[in-house]
């Protein structure tokens, strides 16, 4: 089965302040990916804007309120994308904008993430195996801090766990 892999972007890193979702991306071990930009949910309005995190991914607030959709049609469509499948996230942080954006979408439940780091998978895999996959993926990635490049790469990195784990298991099966 596909894993999705998930990338949020936002106001700040929350070390310096309360921090909301501005971008979501999604990528499938399948290869398909998408985005959205969130504009700011009025209970946003005081939760901090860094310009060091604006200057990373290249999205301004006016970007947001003339390009950004709703926080509740971005959950809705986010929700519809990833149903049946296994969310992953390379970072804790990942979990908490999924949960802000959720929140500020009235929905009841958010999109849970598992965190790569988490996974037996990760820790599984060779070092050796692991740098070539990270390797591979980073020479694929168009640009750093961008919701759908970044869940590419992350989908990239996990088609090949998943690859070099269903290769490991005959052989282990063998011995």
């Amino acid at each position: 089965m596909a894993v999705i892999a998930v990338d949020f972007e936002a106001s700040c890193l929350p070390q310096y302040g309360r921090s909301f979702p501005i971008e979501v991306g999604i990528a499938s071990t399948e290869g398909w990916s998408r985005s959205w930009l969130i504009r700011p949910h009025a209970d946003w309005a005081d939760w901090q804007w860094s310009e060091e995190a604006e200057s990373l991914h290249g999205i301004s607030r006016a970007q947001l309120e003339r390009d950004g959709l709703d926080a509740r049609c971005v959950a809705r469509q986010l929700r519809a994308a990833v149903a049946g499948h296994e969310v992953i996230a390379d970072s804790y942080f990942d979990d908490a904008w999924s949960r802000t954006l959720f929140a500020a979408a009235g929905e009841p439940t958010y999109l849970p993430t598992r965190c790569l780091a988490e996974l037996r998978l990760f820790h599984d895999t060779d070092r050796t195996v692991l740098t070539r996959l990270l390797d591979a993926a980073d020479r694929q990635r168009a640009r750093r801090h961008r919701a759908e490049d970044d869940a590419r790469w992350l989908a990239q990195v996990m088609a090949g766990l998943i690859a070099e784990s269903e290769m490991a298991r005959p052989a282990a099966r063998a011995a």
